[in-house]
């Protein structure tokens, strides 16, 4: 039988938010497998006893990213690490959108504001500011002009942390059409599901935010599909993924822009997708080493 460790997070003393851990946990072992929830920050884990070690929810590395940083490197000496060492280092900065443009991605258009640069903001449309390392809408506000000063503050805030700010266009169309998430697991399309916009006019970046209001399930198109394995194909050294989140949003023209690619522990949205829950834990029982 195969050891099989989900990464997760210590959400104590609040109940977990992954609400897809206890059915995998579940399926897992009823499939034969030796399946166990872990603490990535956890010392006591002991990764080397695993076959495969697979990042489900470590949704607060954000805020320590070095910390995690280091954990992914001792981890991935000790056992098989999915998504592999490599992706997740360079997921883990959207400085990564950037590069996706290069290679011909269409994305949203994005500009980086690093601790030291001068801080400038568009003028003339509505944007959004957020940072290259964070989750969950953490530190994401939308702005319009006429906020110049608050954004200013907001960048500041997250220069004196140490963060770099990310600057993109509101792209309007999320008003209408929603951000498409695309979710592919072992090699293949899984689902899909949609979302309306998470940043409303006038929330603090400090404020919570609900990060999937009005999650419903969607069909792609085919151009949602294309832009999807384009990007999924310009992932720097081709790497086997076992799992990738692909979000997309519509562009002024109304075709399928790449809001993000999420490499390191998306939402799996079982509840909403039920049936994908057999072609997930054949995957990873699939990415075990044998023994």
């Amino acid at each position: 039988m195969p050891r099989i460790a989900l990464v997760t997070y210590d959400p104590r003393p609040e109940p977990s938010k992954d609400a897809d851990l206890p059915v995998l946990l579940r399926e897992l072992t009823a499939a034969g497998a030796e399946a166990y929830a872990e603490h990535w920050d956890d010392p006591r884990a002991d990764w080397a006893s695993y076959d495969l070690a697979v990042i489900r929810s470590t949704w607060d590395y954000s805020w320590r990213a070095e910390e995690f940083t280091a954990w992914l490197e001792r981890c991935g000496k000790l056992t098989r690490l999915a998504n592999p060492v490599d992706v997740v280092r360079w997921n883990a900065d959207k400085r990564y959108l950037g590069q996706l443009a290069d290679a011909g991605v269409p994305t949203v258009p994005t500009a980086y504001l690093a601790p030291g640069d001068p801080v400038a903001l568009p003028d003339g449309h509505e944007y959004v500011v957020k940072p290259t390392s964070g989750a969950g809408a953490r530190f994401a506000a939308r702005y319009t002009p006429g906020e110049h000063t608050t954004a200013v503050r907001h960048v500041e805030r997250m220069h004196a942390e140490g963060l770099t700010a990310m600057v993109q266009p509101y792209m309007r169309g999320i008003d209408t059409a929603g951000e498409r998430a695309l979710q592919f697991f072992g090699g293949r399309l899984l689902h899909a599901s949609r979302k309306r916009a998470v940043l409303a006019p006038g929330t603090p970046y400090d404020a919570d935010k609900q990060p999937h209001p009005g999650l419903t399930a969607w069909q792609p198109t085919p151009a949602e599909l294309a832009v999807a394995e384009k990007a999924l194909a310009a992932v720097p050294g081709a790497p086997e993924l076992l799992y990738a989140r692909v979000d997309l949003v519509d562009g002024e023209d109304g075709e399928p822009r790449l809001m993000e690619l999420e490499l390191v522990e998306p939402n799996l949205f079982l509840g909403l997708h039920p049936d994908s829950v057999p072609h997930v834990v054949r995957a990873i029982l699939t990415a075990a080493p044998a023994v």
